[in-house]
């Protein structure tokens, strides 16, 4: 019998948590945590899923689809319109990747700290 086990948390590296937040609270609508500073910034949905950004002496950015620099975490989003929310978030700091398995289907982009990341029609 499997463990029952909810998931309340993802934290991703990165070099600035307070940038990196904001980027992921303009595209997600998730709160800000009260905990913010240098070093660890937080969002909350409503649910209480929490989404932190902790800062790495050093951070590298993940090099996708090359592994030389492997990704340290993935997540797709789901949106209605793939195109509308490929615009704004480019326009956030977002960058597209050069590679894009199926554009049609899915677009791979990476946050401000170059965490790739998908979007996925509804």
């Amino acid at each position: 019998m499997p463990l029952k086990m909810r998931l309340t948390a993802v934290t991703l590296d990165c070099a600035d948590p307070e940038a990196l937040a904001e980027f992921y609270h303009r595209a997600t609508g998730f709160e800000p945590h009260g905990r913010s500073d240098a070093d660890f910034a937080g969002l909350t949905r409503g649910d209480g899923l929490f989404l932190g950004f902790q800062r790495v002496d050093g951070y590298v950015a993940p090099r996708w689809p090359d592994q030389t620099v492997p990704q340290q975490i993935h997540l797709d989003f789901e949106v209605e319109d793939l195109d509308e929310a490929e615009v704004l978030l480019l326009r956030w700091g977002a960058t597209k990747s050069a590679c894009q398995p199926d554009e049609s289907r899915w677009r791979v982009l990476l946050d401000p700290a170059g965490h790739p990341f998908c979007l996925t029609g509804a």
